[in-house]
């Protein structure tokens, strides 16, 4: 091999030649399965390209799925937590409300009955339509009813105009209520008089007015009393008035006898005849002597817990009532925005 360097080069050569060749050979792949394999190659990596796209849009379908399944989860599972005491607090208000419809309504119809029976709306009784007790019960019957009325249907329906009206009037009336009673214990020197008043306006009318009548009656029975300070204020109307031509001339009303009932039966209405004539000795055992006012005073002094634990539970009632029926606005204004994001999540 030292003789010959350049035979053993071209050796050298030539192997490495013939091993390039056997490499490319074995690495060389006929045209048709060339074509084959890159149409092998070109579809499975379309189906690659196809799976992965199908398996994004999967995952985003369930994405979307997994996040309206959730928001309506989250949705039912919040309106079943307050959906006891929503519906609770809802039909205690449509209760209430249908009661005092009822109430106002009956309210209504006695004072149009009592208008009507006496026949207040005659031209010639008209004039003194305005100072009829009938006319106020009627007043507040229709106040009452429609009021009440609005606050049942607006939470029958959950209508939040109705509903805001209602809670409108409720709190106008609560404000008022509260003034008058302010009013009443910043004026309770000056209230006397007024009950004086309307006491004698009503004595007046005692003949005249069958409602003023069975109210007067009714004061002067319970309270055992006759007159506004004395039995003798009756001479303020015209049938007891000593100057009058009838029998009943210095007499007051039976409701202020002592014994009004001839035998425990029968209503005795002479048993008050002539007793302004007489002295407060003899007059003590026919008549009550004393005044109603008086006897008005005692009764609110008595029963003046009484009266405020009425008043309290009164606005106590309108309180609740206002209360109630915000939690139902508040409900419906959540059920609404709720409902918006469920039909969101569906789009």
């Amino acid at each position: 091999m030292g003789r010959f360097p350049s035979f053993g080069r071209f050796l050298f050569f030539w192997e490495r030649r013939n091993h390039f060749q056997n490499r490319e050979n074995k690495l060389l792949i006929p045209k048709g399965d060339v074509n084959n394999a890159g149409g092998t190659s070109a579809v499975s990596y379309l189906a690659t390209h196809d799976s992965s796209g199908s398996q994004t849009s999967s995952t985003l379908s369930s994405h979307e799925e997994s996040t309206r399944a959730s928001s309506r989860n989250i949705f039912t599972s919040r309106a079943l937590s307050s959906s006891w005491s929503d519906y609770i607090l809802k039909y205690l208000l449509i209760t209430s409300n249908l009661l005092f419809t009822v109430l106002g309504l009956v309210t209504l119809v006695v004072g149009l009955w009592g208008l009507i029976n006496k026949e207040s709306f005659a031209q010639e009784k008209i004039s003194g339509i305005g100072t009829d007790p009938m006319l106020l019960f009627m007043f507040l019957g229709l106040i009452l009813a429609l009021l009440s009325l609005m606050g049942c249907v607006g939470a029958l329906r959950e209508n939040m105009c109705l509903l805001r009206t209602f809670s409108a009037f409720v709190l106008v009336l609560l404000v008022v209520q509260v003034l008058a009673v302010v009013v009443l214990y910043s004026l309770q020197g000056q209230i006397e008089n007024y009950l004086r008043s309307g006491m004698l306006a009503a004595m007046v009318r005692y003949q005249d007015d069958l409602d003023l009548r069975f109210i007067i009656d009714e004061i002067q029975t319970g309270l055992q009393c006759c007159g506004a300070d004395t039995y003798r204020d009756w001479g303020i109307n015209v049938y007891f008035n000593c100057s009058a031509p009838g029998v009943q001339a210095c007499g007051v009303p039976p409701s202020c006898c002592i014994d009004p009932l001839e035998n425990g039966t029968v209503w005795n209405s002479q048993c008050g005849v002539g007793a302004q004539q007489l002295d407060e000795f003899s007059a003590q055992s026919v008549i009550f002597l004393g005044g109603c006012l008086g006897s008005i005073s005692r009764w609110i002094n008595q029963h003046s817990g009484v009266i405020v634990m009425v008043v309290i539970i009164l606005l106590g009632v309108q309180i609740l009532t206002l209360f109630i029926t915000d939690r139902l606005l508040q409900k419906i204004r959540w059920s609404r925005a709720q409902h918006a994001v469920y039909l969101q999540s569906l789009q």
